[in-house]
């Protein structure tokens, strides 16, 4: 194996569906060659040999534009389509094939190839569930409404940009809870300790942070030159919000190199150990 493998890859995503499966797994998977610039392209809901010709054509003059060997994830079902893919130029990584043949084996029977499935409505009530919560998150968003919160199932705390905002969201649609998230104003800041308005929900709050570096560059994208994102008032904000959780002994989560996957997933830990 060469210690210095190419600098630039293309990577394509194939699926007959949405694409979010093969996106997920191969970006875990190709984070893990830092050296490595990976241009990536995503082809959903390749469900027709129509579309499966046409995409194989792309990935083929992709290759030669680039002059590059592609790597190609693929979570696509039917043989036909996939024999289509697999006939383009590149190194083939196929997931279904990978897991569902060993598992057919265990279990003793065939699966059913059929796409799809797991992003169907199979539980109204589960689908009903997380658009509620959905609503929820959305109406109890940044603090302005507080009078929700006893309905919440968690209550995120923090500065401004610390990621509040889409782990709400993320927390409704992918798992139905009601998330509610109240930023740290220069008011709250100035009192040095937690907003009356959420002493009673104590027990549901996290509090999250993130390194002053990182909050300051996304400040900048969002109000460049301003002292709302200077460093020093980040460094501010996230020394003052931290002794607060302290104080007040709310968990902290740190977002500073977490996916909001990753957020999601940490909070869940914490809403789960507060309801058994």
């Amino acid at each position: 194996m060469s210690d210095h493998p190419d600098k630039e890859r293309l990577v394509f995503f194939i699926s007959d569906r949405t694409g979010i499966t093969a996106e997920t797994i191969g970006h875990t998977l190709i984070t893990q060659f830092p050296g490595i610039r990976f241009i990536q392209r995503t082809y959903p809901f390749v469900n027709t040999l129509e579309k499966a010709r046409s995409t194989a054509k792309r990935i083929n003059n992709a290759g030669k534009q680039h002059g590059i060997r592609p790597v190609i994830f693929n979570t696509i079902l039917d043989d036909d389509l996939k024999d289509v893919i697999a006939s383009a130029e590149g190194m083939h990584l196929d997931f279904f094939d990978m897991f569902l043949v060993p598992l057919e084996n265990e279990l003793g029977c065939h699966s059913s190839h059929k796409s799809g499935l797991s992003h169907g409505i199979a539980d109204e009530e589960q689908y009903m569930d997380r658009i509620e919560a959905l609503n929820f998150s959305l109406t109890n968003d940044d603090g302005v409404i507080t009078s929700k919160y006893p309905n919440a199932d968690v209550i995120l705390v923090g500065p401004s940009r610390s990621g509040k905002t889409p782990s709400c969201l993320y927390l409704a649609l992918s798992h139905g809870i009601n998330a509610a998230n109240y930023p740290l104003a220069d008011a709250d800041l100035e009192a040095d300790r937690l907003p009356q308005s959420l002493r009673r929900y104590r027990k549901k709050l996290l509090g999250l942070t993130i390194s002053a570096d990182r909050l300051h560059n996304i400040r900048q994208k969002r109000r460049p030159g301003s002292n709302y994102a200077s460093l020093k008032q980040c460094q501010r904000e996230i020394e003052i919000a931290e002794e607060i959780y302290r104080n007040e002994s709310i968990p902290i989560i740190d977002t500073s190199h977490m996916s909001i996957e990753e957020i999601a997933t940490t909070i869940m830990q914490h809403v789960r150990h507060n309801k058994s």
